[in-house]
């Protein structure tokens, strides 16, 4: 854990019984079913560019103005439904807050809202969803939650916009962030983590089908289905994406080359047994150097699970730790 005085509002991490291995912690994480007593959504549609808008589904409370907001962003392949974003959402509002779920792109069966694709690179879309709340909603403090690739674009769009984030902007936190890209998509390929890197790659193919169909006139069949989520990247991300290579994408969509740039409190959730999500020793250096950044590494937790003993709630430590770093950072 990073040494500074956010230390104090923090739970030590005590992994649920039997849930020491990382694959059964990331599997019972995104497989354990959960309640939620969030009210029903807005539906709300923001334009991030000229010929894109992103669905988002949209929480307020009384006198929303007067209220702290977060927007959360999932992770690959997930959207507005996922789990652990209408986990977050639900203690947020619990605490008061507004809660927007943000959809990338093409995400949450949007397809059609854009001609484009998504991918790690787009946290102007991010930035837009976040400019836009606050202007026409009028809130004055808000807050940024990513997981996984989410993560590594809530950090990349913290570092982007350094000292220059607007100043509703009071925190971001970012849970199992893919920030080092290029070793994460290769950790895939290794032994037991293909059986995610086929899930990913599934999931994919059929996004992309879908994209296809709608849009016949840019997208292309693939010739063969890709082996490995590296050459999906070749052969769809760089070529619709405006990128070189997977390589190049992977280098240019980092956040860990901004890491050093973020200049707003900022918590980082790592565990060391994430099976896939590669945190580089340069990257942890970075962290570790910024004094705006509080990292919270365990040695377990799986990916984006985290699972604790439910002592007295629901046993989700590190939406719990997201809140509290929120509260603690002027988002009351």
């Amino acid at each position: 854990m990073a040494e500074n005085s956010n230390e104090l509002i923090f739970d030590p991490f005590v992994p649920r019984a039997y849930l020491r291995n990382r694959h059964a912690m990331t599997m019972v994480g995104n497989f354990l079913p959960r309640k939620s007593d969030l009210p029903a959504p807005e539906a709300c549609l923001y334009r991030v560019d000229a010929e894109t808008q992103v669905l988002c589904h949209c929480h307020w409370q009384a006198e929303a103005e007067r209220r702290a907001t977060v927007i959360i962003v999932h992770g690959l392949e997930g959207s507005s439904l996922s789990q652990y974003v209408v986990g977050n959402a639900t203690k947020a509002w619990d605490a008061g807050m507004n809660v927007v779920r943000m959809n990338m792109r093409t995400c949450g069966g949007t397809g059609e809202l854009t001609p484009t694709l998504y991918h790690s690179g787009l946290s102007s879309d991010v930035g837009a969803v976040l400019r836009t709340v606050i202007e026409e909603k009028k809130v004055r403090r808000v807050g940024l939650i990513g997981y996984s690739m989410g993560g590594n674009l809530v950090l990349k769009l913290a570092g982007e916009l350094g000292t220059d984030a607007p100043e509703e902007l009071k925190a971001v936190a970012a849970v199992s962030p893919a920030a080092d890209l290029a070793a994460s998509a290769d950790a895939m390929h290794v032994g037991g983590n293909r059986i995610y890197e086929w899930k990913f790659l599934l999931s994919l193919m059929r996004t992309y089908e879908r994209k296809r169909k709608l849009f016949p006139g840019i997208y292309k069949k693939v010739e063969r289905f890709p082996s490995t989520i590296r050459e999906f990247d070749d052969v769809i991300t760089a070529r619709y994406c405006g990128f070189e290579s997977a390589q190049d994408y992977y280098t240019r969509a980092a956040a860990a080359r901004v890491m050093d740039k973020i200049a707003l409190p900022t918590l980082v959730v790592h565990a060391i047994d994430d099976p896939f999500i590669r945190l580089l020793p340069e990257t942890r250096a970075r962290i570790l150097a910024n004094p705006h950044i509080t990292l919270l590494e365990t040695e377990h937790g799986g990916h984006c699970a985290f699972l604790a003993q439910p002592n007295g709630y629901d046993g989700r430590w590190a939406e719990r730790q997201i809140i509290r770093f929120f509260l603690h950072h002027g988002m009351s």
